[in-house]
């Protein structure tokens, strides 16, 4: 295998990645290795994120630099108040930066304080709670984002059909919220976030409040829908294991205001296994970052 780089400079390679939307079988899936990547999706350039506060001015983010190639994983770990979740609550339009620019696919995010839509219909959104409407069945709270654009019922019923065997809920289709388990309730909102098929996949601690055996679970599930949607993912985690065990490159930021301390490419074979966190390769990378992040303390 190869060993593990470790880098503070966008670090991708690859010319293209897998068609968007197209649903590959099960064992293309289980035969595929590290996908091939491709242009730059996002980025961001000089980005600073000062809040106005009652105690005064409290710097959340400071000169972040990083650029996401097409079809990448990257995690983004760090200290509690490090500004993950700010970072990315600006990539997904609902934060602006205080400085800097923010791009995705050649598009500003935003424009000064306002957010760019256009630019933002590419992009889905997975917080930690699924957030599912408790009188929607499963299938329609799936197909909420089309309907919210004008997409007719049986089209939404059909993309909501395909995501259910995506993500491993065929047959709760009709079910409602509260009859499903945690764990099921956050792959529908997975689901939901891909449903009008975005290129690029925000996740905020999306696994956080699961149980142990449920989120490793997820995280199998999960790197199998990236392989299948192709789609660019940005995942925020407290976990060094889980951010190693499902990226490409690992992003550690320094506590507040956050920077870019460092960015660890992970070149561990795909698809990975539970057996993949007991290698020593995969071991490396984990003790190297936590090294990194107790320096931070």
């Amino acid at each position: 295998m190869e060993m593990t780089q470790k880098t503070t400079v966008q670090d991708g390679t690859g010319d293209a990645a897998a068609p968007r939307g197209e649903l590959p079988d099960a064992q293309a899936v289980a035969d595929s290795s590290r996908p091939e990547l491709g242009s730059v999706e996002l980025e961001l350039a000089g980005v600073n994120k000062v809040y106005q506060a009652r105690r005064g001015r409290v710097e959340a983010l400071r000169d972040v630099n990083l650029s996401i190639r097409r079809g990448e994983f990257v995690s983004l770990v760090g200290r509690s108040g490090c500004g993950k979740t700010t970072l990315l609550r600006i990539l997904s339009g609902l934060l602006p930066p205080s400085s800097g620019s923010v791009t995705a696919n050649g598009q500003s995010i935003w424009r000064g304080a306002s957010r760019n839509d256009e630019a933002l219909k590419q992009v889905g959104l997975v917080f930690q709670e699924a957030n599912l409407f408790p009188w929607f069945t499963i299938a329609e709270n799936i197909g909420l984002p089309l309907k919210l654009r004008g997409v007719d019922r049986k089209a939404r019923a059909e993309r909501a059909e395909e995501l259910c065997d995506l993500v491993g809920l065929r047959g709760f289709e009709g079910a409602y919220p509260r009859e499903l388990s945690g764990g099921m309730r956050q792959r529908a909102a997975i689901a939901r976030a891909l449903s009008a098929r975005p290129s690029i996949l925000l996740m905020d601690e999306p696994f956080g409040a699961l149980d142990a055996l449920t989120r490793d679970k997820m995280n199998l599930e999960l790197q199998s829908i990236h392989a299948a949607t192709g789609a660019t993912v940005v995942f925020v985690t407290h976990s060094i294991s889980e951010a190693v065990f499902l990226a490409d490159r690992v992003v550690l930021l320094t506590p507040r205001p956050g920077r870019i301390r460092s960015v660890t490419s992970v070149s561990l074979d795909r698809p990975r296994s539970a057996d993949t966190e007991a290698s020593a390769e995969f071991q490396q990378i984990v003790r190297g970052l936590r090294v990194e992040l107790d320096e931070e303390s």
